[in-house]
């Protein structure tokens, strides 16, 4: 059985590989700042996509999905705001997805499933 930091990361370069074969263009992998860290930051056309990867080795407890709630939301938007400040991207268009991917416990991934707009910001933290 793989450990948790292995199976997620077999997920990230999985999802990876299935967003660029979306037409996804990465700009950023495992952004980090003081408020969090995003696992992956894409162009999706004009829209620029901050995404969030749970991956699994079963959907026994539930879609990997399920686990980014209210907080773990939170955390994405304020740290996807401090890139947009960052990098000046202001006039972008963004949205949060989220990549689920379960995987075996050999790390064969079995499946992937990309939420687009998986939530939405209200505002409240500022543009």
């Amino acid at each position: 059985m793989l450990n948790k930091k292995t199976l997620g990361d077999i997920g990230e370069i999985a999802a990876v590989q299935y967003l660029e074969s979306q037409g996804y263009n990465i700009i950023e992998k495992n952004f980090r700042c003081k408020l969090g860290e995003i696992d992956i930051i894409a162009s999706d056309n004009d829209v620029i996509a901050f995404i969030e990867v749970k991956t699994r080795s079963s959907e026994l407890f539930g879609q990997p999905g399920e686990a980014v709630n209210h907080h773990k939301q939170r955390k994405i938007v304020k740290t996807a705001l401090a890139f947009i400040s960052n990098k000046k991207l202001y006039d972008w268009m963004c949205r949060f997805d989220v990549v689920e991917v379960i995987a075996d416990d050999s790390g064969n991934v079995i499946n992937i499933n990309l939420i687009k707009n998986a939530f939405e910001y209200s505002g409240k933290y500022g543009y």
